[in-house]
């Protein structure tokens, strides 16, 4: 089992904003947001780094491609 470990985040009032909205919506915690969001984060750079794209696909079979920076 891995010990936790504690860190502070800064964030802007918008970034709490956010946060505090997902939060709400999800059902979540903060932390289980950003331990989710990170988990995510870390699928979607895994696949980018194999070469792989991402891409939102509407009702009408739109898509278009999400840049990673």
């Amino acid at each position: 089992m891995n010990p936790k470990r504690t860190m502070t985040l800064n964030l802007t009032d918008q970034e709490m904003g956010v946060l505090d909205e997902l939060s709400v919506q999800k059902d979540l915690s903060k932390t289980a947001l950003i331990r989710q969001a990170l988990r995510l984060y870390q699928l979607v750079d895994a696949r980018i780094s194999r070469g792989e794209k991402l891409f939102f696909e509407d009702q009408d079979k739109q898509k278009a491609e999400l840049m990673v920076l």
